[in-house]
């Protein structure tokens, strides 16, 4: 799926995204819903451009019964603009499924229905994007006075994927950077046919129907717990260890009160604090996001090891207290190419060599740097005293002088904005903050 963008120098978008997360998606919301109603002066020209071939948001992880863990009124405008035409009450009941949905009496809902959702709000704005045109380079116009008014965006040209030299440049007084966040992976990881990523849990990991011996899964959050479960299921001849460094699985700290840490009102309190009262916000309420699991997913896997234990056949194990030491190709005696992974007990050091088929790392994401992407653009872009980028309560960055062309960021400031920042909670509201910024910038024409 493509779709021409206007190019060229003659052509200059107020606004550019990098990217078409749920992030970007709600920001093209927003400015659609504001275009339709603002005079012809006041309309914002906006593009996005997205690397892959078609909207996606962690495919890798829509497993077939797994539910969201935010609020379906979170969606890509619903605290924004209750009254929209986007929001998931009426996908579904362009689908079809309003009543049904209100019968299962939740506020989560499938996450493979909240994809569907945003790939029909996405459907909805596909004029406005460019599939497949990953960004290679943004490189600043700079006018004889020296100031740098505009920012051209080059991108692999979507016609030609293959080759390196049809790129197509877009030329725009704003970006808004939201390229999502990149696995992380411990130091010297080679993903491979049997070395995974939680990313790519389905869409990676072997057939239902692959004979599977072994699996072992590294982490301790909600996508290890996933994976375990899904793994354990999915394999019924398999013996998959849940390897991490706890004792057991820390429950998702959901309470009402916890979760006001999610109120858009809590961006404000938290950009506001001192560097100190930031840290110790992000420390204390890290339960709520970080290496936590929802406490029902939690039971269900304890309930199965003891229901394995009573009848003997001891197929999910929870190797807890322990590390992944080292991990090698098996012994060459006719094992297909297993890995050879060592486990170590913590409080013992007794180490355990487990012959597996398959090795998932659910070792979490974190953000992409922006300024990498920036090349030399992002050397404009200043710094605070932990050499982190500085950033507006607009979200936009602060830049050195001679560059006034604007550069928003969204996902990561969670050093500036909270814990927010690369989740779902704050999306519709942020989009809206972003696009009343642009109005409110000189540079942006009327007419």
């Amino acid at each position: 799926m493509t779709t021409t963008l206007p190019s060229g120098p003659d052509t200059i978008y107020d606004v550019l995204g990098l990217g078409f997360g749920p992030s970007n998606l709600a920001l093209a919301v927003a400015i659609e819903e504001h275009n339709a109603a603002a005079p012809p002066g006041q309309r914002i020209s906006s593009g996005f451009l997205e690397m892959q071939p078609r909207f996606g948001w962690h495919r890798g992880m829509l497993i077939e019964d797994a539910t969201m863990q935010v609020s379906f009124l979170k969606d890509l405008v619903t605290l924004r603009n209750p009254t929209s035409g986007f929001s998931f009450v009426n996908y579904l009941h362009e689908k079809g499924r309003l009543v049904d949905f209100l019968n299962q009496k939740t506020f989560f809902p499938l996450r493979i229905e909240f994809h569907d959702y945003f790939e029909w709000a996405a459907a909805r704005l596909e004029h406005l994007v460019a599939y497949g045109a990953e960004v290679l380079a943004v490189e600043p116009v700079t006018g004889e006075d020296g100031e740098i008014r505009y920012l051209d965006v080059i991108s692999r040209d979507p016609a030609a994927p293959a080759d390196p030299r049809r790129t197509i440049t877009r030329r725009a007084r704003n970006l808004c950077v939201a390229t999502g966040l990149e696995p992380h992976l411990p130091p010297g990881t080679e993903l491979s046919a049997r070395v995974l990523h939680t990313s790519q849990l389905l869409t990676h990991a072997p057939a239902p129907d692959t004979p599977l011996r072994r699996a072992v899964v590294v982490g301790a959050g909600q996508s290890a717990a996933e994976a375990v479960d899904y793994l354990h299921r999915t394999f019924a001849e398999a013996e998959v260890c849940s390897v991490f460094a706890k004792y057991g699985y820390t429950p998702a700290d959901d309470s009402p009160l916890a979760n006001r840490i999610f109120d858009p009102e809590a961006v404000d309190v938290f950009y506001a604090a001192p560097p100190g009262v930031k840290h110790s916000l992000a420390d204390y309420h890290r339960s709520t996001n970080y290496s936590v699991v929802d406490m029902d997913l939690i039971e269900s896997l304890s309930a199965t090891v003891y229901r394995e234990r009573v009848q003997g056949r001891q197929r999910l194990r929870m190797m807890n207290v322990s590390r992944v030491r080292e991990v090698a190709e098996a012994a060459d005696d006719g094992r297909d190419g297993r890995l050879r992974v060592t486990v170590e007990h913590l409080p013992s050091g007794e180490r355990e060599e487990l012959d597996t088929d398959l090795l998932v790392y659910a070792t979490g994401y974190r953000p992409r740097d922006a300024a990498t992407l920036l090349g030399d653009v992002g050397k404009l872009c200043l710094r605070d005293d932990e050499d982190a980028v500085r950033v507006g309560r607009d979200h936009r960055v602060a830049t050195a002088g001679q560059l006034t062309a604007g550069i928003y960021l969204q996902g990561a400031t969670e050093h500036t904005h909270g814990l927010t920042s690369t989740l779902l909670s704050n999306t519709a509201v942020r989009a809206g903050e972003i696009v009343a910024s642009l109005l409110g910038r000189a540079d942006v024409p009327v007419g």
